[in-house]
Protein backbone atom coordinates (compact mmCIF):
# COMPACT_ATOMS: atom_id res chain seq x y z
CA UNK A 1 0.00 0.00 0.00
CA UNK A 2 0.78 3.53 -0.68
CA UNK A 3 -1.10 5.39 1.47
CA UNK A 4 -4.50 4.52 0.83
CA UNK A 5 -3.46 3.55 -2.87
CA UNK A 6 -2.90 -0.46 -3.54
CA UNK A 7 0.84 -0.67 -4.52
CA UNK A 8 0.74 -2.39 -8.35
CA UNK A 9 4.18 -2.51 -8.77
CA UNK A 10 5.78 -4.04 -11.79
CA UNK A 11 7.00 -7.50 -11.41
CA UNK A 12 10.36 -7.97 -13.78
CA UNK A 13 12.74 -11.14 -13.63
CA UNK A 14 14.67 -9.71 -10.41
CA UNK A 15 11.34 -9.06 -8.45
CA UNK A 16 9.40 -6.14 -8.31
CA UNK A 17 10.17 -2.95 -9.74
CA UNK A 18 8.77 0.82 -8.78
CA UNK A 19 8.77 3.31 -11.58
CA UNK A 20 8.76 7.01 -11.21
CA UNK A 21 6.04 6.57 -13.91
CA UNK A 22 2.97 6.15 -12.19
CA UNK A 23 -0.86 6.02 -13.62
CA UNK A 24 -3.27 6.36 -10.68
CA UNK A 25 -6.42 3.42 -11.19
CA UNK A 26 -9.62 4.85 -10.47
CA UNK A 27 -12.89 2.58 -9.24
CA UNK A 28 -15.82 3.30 -12.19
CA UNK A 29 -17.28 6.09 -9.54
CA UNK A 30 -13.58 7.71 -10.19
CA UNK A 31 -12.14 6.95 -6.39
CA UNK A 32 -8.53 6.53 -7.11
CA UNK A 33 -7.63 3.28 -5.52
CA UNK A 34 -4.56 2.06 -6.74
CA UNK A 35 -1.06 2.92 -8.10
CA UNK A 36 0.60 1.33 -11.06
CA UNK A 37 4.07 1.54 -11.85
CA UNK A 38 4.41 1.55 -15.99
CA UNK A 39 7.36 0.37 -16.79
CA UNK A 40 9.54 2.00 -20.18
CA UNK A 41 10.60 0.36 -23.60
CA UNK A 42 13.87 -0.82 -22.32
CA UNK A 43 12.91 -2.48 -19.53
CA UNK A 44 10.22 -4.36 -21.44
CA UNK A 45 13.07 -5.87 -23.64
CA UNK A 46 15.99 -5.85 -21.13
CA UNK A 47 12.97 -8.35 -19.08
CA UNK A 48 11.87 -10.20 -22.22
CA UNK A 49 15.37 -11.17 -23.09
CA UNK A 50 15.98 -12.23 -19.74
CA UNK A 51 12.95 -14.58 -20.02
CA UNK A 52 14.24 -16.24 -23.33
CA UNK A 53 17.37 -17.04 -21.90
CA UNK A 54 15.75 -18.85 -18.64
CA UNK A 55 15.44 -22.86 -19.67
CA UNK A 56 11.43 -23.88 -18.72
CA UNK A 57 11.22 -25.82 -15.95
CA UNK A 58 10.60 -29.62 -15.77
CA UNK A 59 7.00 -30.58 -16.54
CA UNK A 60 6.69 -32.54 -12.79
CA UNK A 61 8.06 -28.97 -11.18
CA UNK A 62 5.43 -27.08 -13.19
CA UNK A 63 2.41 -29.08 -11.95
CA UNK A 64 3.27 -29.19 -8.79
CA UNK A 65 3.52 -25.00 -8.41
CA UNK A 66 0.67 -24.75 -10.65
CA UNK A 67 -1.49 -26.78 -8.19
CA UNK A 68 -0.22 -24.98 -4.92
CA UNK A 69 -0.44 -21.43 -6.66
CA UNK A 70 -4.16 -22.15 -7.05
CA UNK A 71 -4.72 -23.00 -3.35
CA UNK A 72 -2.37 -19.49 -2.64
CA UNK A 73 -4.65 -17.59 -4.59
CA UNK A 74 -7.86 -17.67 -2.96
CA UNK A 75 -6.30 -19.04 0.58
CA UNK A 76 -3.12 -16.51 0.85
CA UNK A 77 -2.80 -12.70 2.14
CA UNK A 78 -0.86 -11.14 -1.20
CA UNK A 79 0.83 -7.83 -1.85
CA UNK A 80 -1.16 -6.81 1.24
CA UNK A 81 -4.68 -8.14 0.11
CA UNK A 82 -6.23 -10.96 1.22
CA UNK A 83 -9.00 -12.42 -1.49
CA UNK A 84 -11.84 -10.97 -0.54
CA UNK A 85 -10.17 -7.11 -0.57
CA UNK A 86 -9.02 -8.24 -3.77
CA UNK A 87 -12.16 -9.46 -5.42
CA UNK A 88 -13.70 -5.93 -3.93
CA UNK A 89 -10.94 -3.76 -5.99
CA UNK A 90 -11.69 -5.99 -9.08
CA UNK A 91 -15.35 -5.58 -8.81
CA UNK A 92 -15.10 -1.61 -8.26
CA UNK A 93 -12.05 -0.75 -10.83
CA UNK A 94 -14.08 -3.20 -13.85
CA UNK A 95 -17.64 -2.59 -13.03
CA UNK A 96 -18.30 -6.38 -12.69
CA UNK A 97 -21.14 -7.01 -10.41
CA UNK A 98 -19.88 -9.09 -7.29
CA UNK A 99 -20.96 -12.39 -8.05
CA UNK A 100 -19.92 -12.31 -11.25
CA UNK A 101 -16.38 -11.09 -10.18
CA UNK A 102 -15.77 -13.73 -7.21
CA UNK A 103 -16.48 -15.80 -9.98
CA UNK A 104 -14.48 -15.23 -12.05
CA UNK A 105 -11.46 -14.84 -9.50
CA UNK A 106 -12.52 -18.40 -8.39
CA UNK A 107 -12.35 -19.55 -11.96
CA UNK A 108 -8.57 -18.21 -12.24
CA UNK A 109 -8.12 -20.23 -9.04
CA UNK A 110 -9.56 -23.54 -10.44
CA UNK A 111 -8.20 -22.79 -13.86
CA UNK A 112 -4.52 -23.28 -12.07
CA UNK A 113 -5.31 -26.66 -10.49
CA UNK A 114 -6.46 -27.49 -13.95
CA UNK A 115 -4.16 -26.18 -16.53
CA UNK A 116 -2.12 -29.27 -17.14
CA UNK A 117 -5.15 -31.27 -17.43
CA UNK A 118 -6.69 -28.75 -19.77
CA UNK A 119 -3.32 -28.45 -22.70
CA UNK A 120 -3.72 -32.57 -22.43
CA UNK A 121 -6.67 -33.00 -25.29
CA UNK A 122 -4.72 -30.77 -28.04
CA UNK A 123 -2.06 -33.04 -28.04
CA UNK A 124 -2.43 -35.50 -31.34
CA UNK A 125 -3.10 -39.04 -30.27
CA UNK A 126 -0.42 -40.13 -32.62
CA UNK A 127 2.49 -37.09 -30.93
CA UNK A 128 4.84 -37.89 -27.97
CA UNK A 129 5.39 -35.12 -25.53
CA UNK A 130 8.98 -36.05 -25.29
CA UNK A 131 11.34 -37.09 -27.85
CA UNK A 132 12.35 -40.20 -25.46
CA UNK A 133 9.21 -41.36 -25.85
CA UNK A 134 9.35 -42.00 -30.02
CA UNK A 135 10.04 -45.60 -31.17
CA UNK A 136 13.24 -46.59 -33.02
CA UNK A 137 10.95 -46.18 -36.53
CA UNK A 138 10.55 -42.73 -35.68
CA UNK A 139 7.27 -40.46 -34.86
CA UNK A 140 6.37 -37.40 -34.18
CA UNK A 141 7.36 -34.66 -31.37
CA UNK A 142 4.79 -32.24 -29.77
CA UNK A 143 6.88 -29.12 -28.65
CA UNK A 144 6.44 -25.30 -28.46
CA UNK A 145 6.43 -23.00 -31.05
CA UNK A 146 9.08 -20.65 -29.58
CA UNK A 147 10.12 -19.74 -25.53
CA UNK A 148 8.30 -16.57 -24.46
CA UNK A 149 4.74 -15.86 -24.76
CA UNK A 150 3.48 -12.25 -24.69
CA UNK A 151 0.05 -11.88 -23.47
CA UNK A 152 -1.71 -8.09 -23.56
CA UNK A 153 -5.05 -8.81 -21.24
CA UNK A 154 -8.24 -7.33 -21.38
CA UNK A 155 -10.07 -5.89 -18.33
CA UNK A 156 -13.18 -6.97 -18.73
CA UNK A 157 -13.53 -10.17 -16.30
CA UNK A 158 -10.97 -11.97 -14.10
CA UNK A 159 -11.43 -15.09 -15.82
CA UNK A 160 -9.79 -15.00 -19.04
CA UNK A 161 -6.20 -14.87 -16.77
CA UNK A 162 -7.16 -18.89 -16.44
CA UNK A 163 -6.63 -19.44 -19.70
CA UNK A 164 -2.57 -18.28 -19.76
CA UNK A 165 -1.52 -20.61 -17.38
CA UNK A 166 -1.53 -23.16 -19.33
CA UNK A 167 1.76 -21.77 -21.43
CA UNK A 168 3.44 -22.08 -18.44
CA UNK A 169 2.14 -26.01 -17.96
CA UNK A 170 3.45 -26.12 -21.43
CA UNK A 171 6.78 -24.50 -20.69
CA UNK A 172 6.67 -21.23 -21.71
CA UNK A 173 8.04 -18.38 -19.88
CA UNK A 174 4.92 -15.07 -19.57
CA UNK A 175 4.56 -11.71 -19.97
CA UNK A 176 1.55 -10.13 -19.21
CA UNK A 177 0.56 -6.52 -20.07
CA UNK A 178 -2.48 -5.65 -18.08
CA UNK A 179 -5.05 -4.00 -18.44
CA UNK A 180 -5.61 -0.46 -16.77
CA UNK A 181 -9.28 -1.18 -16.83
CA UNK A 182 -9.01 -4.79 -14.13
CA UNK A 183 -4.76 -4.59 -13.44
CA UNK A 184 -5.70 -6.48 -9.70
CA UNK A 185 -6.06 -10.12 -11.25
CA UNK A 186 -2.60 -10.45 -13.26
CA UNK A 187 -0.62 -9.14 -10.26
CA UNK A 188 -2.25 -11.37 -7.96
CA UNK A 189 -1.71 -14.50 -9.78
CA UNK A 190 1.75 -13.72 -10.58
CA UNK A 191 2.52 -13.15 -7.10
CA UNK A 192 1.14 -16.73 -6.16
CA UNK A 193 2.65 -18.33 -8.82
CA UNK A 194 6.55 -16.95 -7.69
CA UNK A 195 5.47 -17.79 -4.00
CA UNK A 196 4.55 -21.33 -4.94
CA UNK A 197 7.73 -22.50 -7.29
CA UNK A 198 7.80 -20.77 -10.09
CA UNK A 199 11.16 -18.00 -10.87
CA UNK A 200 10.68 -14.14 -11.22
CA UNK A 201 11.71 -14.69 -14.89
CA UNK A 202 8.52 -17.29 -15.22
CA UNK A 203 6.10 -14.53 -15.28
CA UNK A 204 6.08 -10.98 -15.83
CA UNK A 205 3.95 -8.26 -15.00
CA UNK A 206 4.77 -5.09 -16.93
CA UNK A 207 2.78 -2.56 -17.29
CA UNK A 208 2.97 -0.11 -20.04
CA UNK A 209 1.87 3.16 -21.96
CA UNK A 210 -0.05 2.86 -25.23
CA UNK A 211 3.20 3.84 -26.93
CA UNK A 212 5.01 0.78 -25.74
CA UNK A 213 2.75 -1.63 -25.57
CA UNK A 214 3.56 -2.88 -29.09
CA UNK A 215 7.08 -3.25 -27.90
CA UNK A 216 5.49 -6.67 -25.70
CA UNK A 217 4.50 -8.88 -28.51
CA UNK A 218 7.23 -7.79 -30.35
CA UNK A 219 9.68 -8.83 -27.68
CA UNK A 220 8.24 -12.65 -27.58
CA UNK A 221 8.29 -15.40 -29.82
CA UNK A 222 4.65 -15.65 -29.34
CA UNK A 223 1.63 -13.33 -28.65
CA UNK A 224 -2.21 -13.43 -27.13
CA UNK A 225 -3.92 -10.30 -27.79
CA UNK A 226 -7.62 -9.02 -26.88
CA UNK A 227 -9.49 -6.46 -27.69
CA UNK A 228 -12.31 -4.84 -30.54
CA UNK A 229 -12.35 -5.58 -34.21
CA UNK A 230 -9.34 -3.03 -34.75
CA UNK A 231 -7.27 -5.33 -32.80
CA UNK A 232 -8.51 -8.01 -34.77
CA UNK A 233 -7.72 -6.52 -38.34
CA UNK A 234 -4.04 -5.05 -36.84
CA UNK A 235 -3.05 -8.74 -36.31
CA UNK A 236 -5.42 -10.90 -38.64
CA UNK A 237 -1.84 -11.72 -40.73
CA UNK A 238 0.27 -12.42 -38.20
CA UNK A 239 1.12 -16.01 -37.51
CA UNK A 240 2.85 -15.08 -34.23
CA UNK A 241 0.04 -13.20 -32.82
CA UNK A 242 -3.54 -15.07 -31.05
CA UNK A 243 -6.55 -12.50 -31.56
CA UNK A 244 -9.21 -12.50 -29.17
CA UNK A 245 -11.68 -10.14 -30.59
CA UNK A 246 -15.59 -9.72 -30.02
CA UNK A 247 -17.52 -12.47 -29.20
CA UNK A 248 -21.02 -11.75 -31.58
CA UNK A 249 -22.07 -14.62 -29.77
CA UNK A 250 -25.58 -15.62 -30.92
CA UNK A 251 -28.68 -18.40 -30.17
CA UNK A 252 -30.97 -19.72 -32.95
CA UNK A 253 -34.26 -21.56 -32.67
CA UNK A 254 -35.91 -23.54 -35.30
CA UNK A 255 -39.86 -23.53 -35.78
CA UNK A 256 -40.02 -26.88 -34.16
CA UNK A 257 -38.80 -26.05 -30.44
CA UNK A 258 -40.73 -24.42 -28.22
CA UNK A 259 -38.84 -21.10 -27.56
CA UNK A 260 -41.27 -20.58 -23.69
CA UNK A 261 -39.40 -24.03 -23.03
CA UNK A 262 -35.61 -22.21 -23.18
CA UNK A 263 -36.42 -18.49 -22.09
CA UNK A 264 -34.54 -19.42 -18.22
CA UNK A 265 -31.41 -20.42 -20.84
CA UNK A 266 -31.78 -17.23 -23.30
CA UNK A 267 -31.59 -14.87 -20.23
CA UNK A 268 -29.00 -16.77 -18.51
CA UNK A 269 -27.12 -16.46 -21.81
CA UNK A 270 -27.83 -12.59 -22.04
CA UNK A 271 -27.31 -11.87 -18.53
CA UNK A 272 -24.50 -13.89 -16.84
CA UNK A 273 -21.73 -11.88 -16.06
CA UNK A 274 -23.12 -9.00 -16.08
CA UNK A 275 -23.50 -9.54 -19.60
CA UNK A 276 -19.67 -7.72 -20.17
CA UNK A 277 -18.16 -11.09 -21.53
CA UNK A 278 -17.48 -12.16 -25.24
CA UNK A 279 -19.62 -15.65 -24.46
CA UNK A 280 -22.64 -13.47 -23.43
CA UNK A 281 -25.49 -14.05 -25.93
CA UNK A 282 -25.87 -10.82 -28.10
CA UNK A 283 -28.39 -12.21 -30.86
CA UNK A 284 -31.42 -14.45 -30.39
CA UNK A 285 -33.09 -15.70 -34.03
CA UNK A 286 -36.35 -17.23 -34.39
CA UNK A 287 -37.74 -19.31 -37.06
CA UNK A 288 -40.74 -17.98 -36.93
CA UNK A 289 -42.82 -14.63 -35.39
CA UNK A 290 -39.99 -13.52 -33.23
CA UNK A 291 -42.00 -10.76 -31.59
CA UNK A 292 -43.37 -12.74 -28.89
CA UNK A 293 -40.17 -14.44 -27.85
CA UNK A 294 -38.41 -10.77 -27.78
CA UNK A 295 -41.36 -9.63 -25.26
CA UNK A 296 -40.76 -12.09 -22.81
CA UNK A 297 -37.26 -11.95 -22.76
CA UNK A 298 -37.68 -8.08 -21.94
CA UNK A 299 -39.99 -8.81 -19.45
CA UNK A 300 -37.45 -11.47 -17.93
CA UNK A 301 -34.33 -8.65 -18.15
CA UNK A 302 -36.16 -5.62 -17.12
CA UNK A 303 -36.99 -7.12 -13.64
CA UNK A 304 -33.48 -6.59 -13.00
CA UNK A 305 -32.40 -4.25 -10.49
CA UNK A 306 -30.14 -1.96 -10.91
CA UNK A 307 -27.99 -1.45 -8.11
CA UNK A 308 -24.56 -0.79 -7.11
CA UNK A 309 -21.99 -3.61 -8.38
CA UNK A 310 -20.51 -4.34 -5.35
CA UNK A 311 -23.80 -5.37 -3.78
CA UNK A 312 -24.02 -8.86 -3.46
CA UNK A 313 -26.91 -9.43 -5.44
CA UNK A 314 -26.09 -7.09 -8.27
CA UNK A 315 -26.82 -8.77 -11.37
CA UNK A 316 -25.67 -5.57 -13.89
CA UNK A 317 -22.77 -3.77 -14.42
CA UNK A 318 -21.80 -0.05 -14.02
CA UNK A 319 -19.61 2.81 -14.83
CA UNK A 320 -18.83 6.35 -14.81
CA UNK A 321 -22.36 8.25 -15.25
CA UNK A 322 -20.61 9.83 -18.25
CA UNK A 323 -19.51 6.96 -19.78
CA UNK A 324 -22.79 5.34 -19.56
CA UNK A 325 -24.59 7.82 -21.59
CA UNK A 326 -22.07 7.33 -23.93
CA UNK A 327 -22.77 4.01 -24.57
CA UNK A 328 -26.42 4.97 -24.66
CA UNK A 329 -25.82 7.43 -27.36
CA UNK A 330 -24.22 4.45 -28.95
CA UNK A 331 -26.58 2.13 -28.80
CA UNK A 332 -29.12 4.32 -29.70
CA UNK A 333 -27.81 5.14 -33.00
CA UNK A 334 -27.11 1.40 -33.70
CA UNK A 335 -30.71 0.67 -32.84
CA UNK A 336 -32.38 2.97 -35.94
CA UNK A 337 -35.03 0.91 -37.27
CA UNK A 338 -35.69 -1.34 -34.29
CA UNK A 339 -37.53 -1.61 -32.53
CA UNK A 340 -36.98 -0.95 -28.93
CA UNK A 341 -38.33 -2.78 -26.16
CA UNK A 342 -35.90 -1.88 -23.68
CA UNK A 343 -34.25 1.12 -25.70
CA UNK A 344 -31.39 3.33 -24.99
CA UNK A 345 -33.45 6.06 -23.43
CA UNK A 346 -33.50 3.49 -19.79
CA UNK A 347 -30.50 2.20 -19.98
CA UNK A 348 -28.62 4.76 -17.45
CA UNK A 349 -29.65 3.78 -13.90
CA UNK A 350 -27.71 6.71 -12.25
CA UNK A 351 -26.98 5.33 -8.12
CA UNK A 352 -25.47 8.61 -7.18
CA UNK A 353 -21.69 9.21 -6.29
CA UNK A 354 -21.01 9.61 -10.04
CA UNK A 355 -21.40 6.01 -11.66
CA UNK A 356 -24.82 4.52 -12.80
CA UNK A 357 -25.63 0.62 -13.61
CA UNK A 358 -26.56 -0.16 -17.42
CA UNK A 359 -29.77 -1.85 -17.32
CA UNK A 360 -30.68 -4.67 -20.27
CA UNK A 361 -31.56 -3.76 -23.79
CA UNK A 362 -33.35 -5.33 -26.00
CA UNK A 363 -34.21 -4.90 -29.76
CA UNK A 364 -36.66 -6.25 -32.80
CA UNK A 365 -35.90 -6.53 -36.09
CA UNK A 366 -37.79 -7.14 -38.74
CA UNK A 367 -34.96 -9.52 -40.62
CA UNK A 368 -31.59 -11.16 -39.49
CA UNK A 369 -29.14 -7.49 -40.74
CA UNK A 370 -25.79 -9.23 -40.03
CA UNK A 371 -24.57 -5.23 -39.33
CA UNK A 372 -26.69 -4.97 -36.37
CA UNK A 373 -26.63 -8.63 -35.31
CA UNK A 374 -22.88 -7.61 -34.42
CA UNK A 375 -23.19 -5.01 -32.22
CA UNK A 376 -21.97 -6.27 -29.24
CA UNK A 377 -21.85 -3.91 -25.91
CA UNK A 378 -20.71 -3.95 -22.58
CA UNK A 379 -23.60 -5.12 -20.41
CA UNK A 380 -26.85 -7.24 -21.14
CA UNK A 381 -28.19 -5.81 -24.84
CA UNK A 382 -29.61 -8.53 -27.71
CA UNK A 383 -31.31 -8.39 -30.67
CA UNK A 384 -33.94 -10.75 -31.71
CA UNK A 385 -34.83 -11.69 -34.77
CA UNK A 386 -37.12 -13.56 -37.02
CA UNK A 387 -34.62 -16.28 -39.13
CA UNK A 388 -36.07 -18.64 -42.30
CA UNK A 389 -34.39 -21.28 -44.13
CA UNK A 390 -33.79 -19.04 -47.05
CA UNK A 391 -31.70 -16.83 -44.63
CA UNK A 392 -29.52 -19.43 -44.63
CA UNK A 393 -26.65 -19.42 -42.30
CA UNK A 394 -24.92 -15.48 -43.51
CA UNK A 395 -26.73 -14.40 -40.31
CA UNK A 396 -25.19 -17.02 -38.17
CA UNK A 397 -21.59 -15.89 -39.36
CA UNK A 398 -18.89 -14.75 -36.99
CA UNK A 399 -20.05 -16.25 -33.97
CA UNK A 400 -17.86 -16.88 -30.76
CA UNK A 401 -20.43 -19.42 -30.01
CA UNK A 402 -23.58 -20.19 -31.64
CA UNK A 403 -26.37 -22.32 -29.46
CA UNK A 404 -28.80 -23.86 -31.99
CA UNK A 405 -31.79 -24.97 -30.31
CA UNK A 406 -32.63 -27.41 -32.81
CA UNK A 407 -33.57 -30.95 -33.86
CA UNK A 408 -32.42 -30.32 -37.19
CA UNK A 409 -28.93 -32.58 -37.52
CA UNK A 410 -28.41 -31.03 -40.80
CA UNK A 411 -28.44 -27.91 -40.07
CA UNK A 412 -25.85 -28.92 -36.93
CA UNK A 413 -24.04 -29.92 -39.82
CA UNK A 414 -23.74 -26.79 -41.49
CA UNK A 415 -23.23 -24.95 -38.00
CA UNK A 416 -20.30 -27.20 -37.28
CA UNK A 417 -18.56 -26.83 -40.75
CA UNK A 418 -18.61 -23.25 -40.97
CA UNK A 419 -15.70 -21.87 -40.57
CA UNK A 420 -16.43 -18.60 -38.78
CA UNK A 421 -18.48 -20.00 -36.15
CA UNK A 422 -16.23 -21.00 -33.73
CA UNK A 423 -18.05 -22.99 -31.12
CA UNK A 424 -21.25 -24.49 -31.68
CA UNK A 425 -23.75 -25.66 -28.66
CA UNK A 426 -26.61 -27.74 -28.86
CA UNK A 427 -29.83 -27.66 -26.62
CA UNK A 428 -30.17 -26.04 -23.35
CA UNK A 429 -26.66 -24.95 -22.99
CA UNK A 430 -25.73 -21.13 -21.83
CA UNK A 431 -23.52 -19.73 -24.12
CA UNK A 432 -21.18 -18.91 -21.32
CA UNK A 433 -20.60 -22.39 -20.46
CA UNK A 434 -16.68 -23.59 -20.00
CA UNK A 435 -14.72 -26.71 -19.27
CA UNK A 436 -11.30 -27.59 -19.92
CA UNK A 437 -11.94 -29.93 -21.88
CA UNK A 438 -13.81 -27.52 -24.50
CA UNK A 439 -11.92 -25.64 -26.49
CA UNK A 440 -12.64 -21.06 -26.49
CA UNK A 441 -10.88 -20.35 -29.72
CA UNK A 442 -9.94 -23.50 -30.45
CA UNK A 443 -7.53 -25.31 -27.54
CA UNK A 444 -4.80 -22.53 -26.79
CA UNK A 445 -1.80 -24.89 -27.13
CA UNK A 446 -3.02 -25.29 -30.61
CA UNK A 447 -1.49 -22.30 -31.07
CA UNK A 448 1.39 -22.89 -28.76
CA UNK A 449 2.70 -26.01 -29.99
CA UNK A 450 3.72 -27.75 -33.19
CA UNK A 451 4.53 -31.53 -34.44
CA UNK A 452 7.92 -32.38 -34.98
CA UNK A 453 9.05 -35.13 -36.85
CA UNK A 454 11.76 -37.41 -35.19
CA UNK A 455 14.14 -40.34 -35.64
CA UNK A 456 16.37 -41.60 -32.98
CA UNK A 457 19.45 -44.38 -33.42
Amino acid sequence: MTGDLVDLAALGPDGEYRTRNREIIKDTAGVPVAELSVVPRLFVNRSIDAQRKLRPLDAAQREAALTRAADAFVSSTIDGLDFDSYVELTCRVSGLPMPAALAGAHTVAESLGTACDAVRPARPSGASREWRDVNTTGGAVWVRRGEVLAVHAPGNAPGVHGLWPQALALGYRVAIRPSRREPFTAHRLIHALRQKGFRAGDALYLPTDHTVAADVIQAADLAMVYGGQDVVDRYRHDPRVLTNGPGRTKILITAECDWRDYVDVIVDSIANLGGMACVNATAVLYEGDAAPLAHAIAERLSTIAALPNTDERAVLPTTSVDAARALADHLAAMAAGAVALLGADQVVADLGDGFAALRPAVHLLATPDPAKLSVELPFPCVWVSPWSRADGIGPLRNSLVLNAITTDDQLVDELVNEPTVTNVYRGRHATHYSAPHIPHEGFLADFLMRNKGFIGG
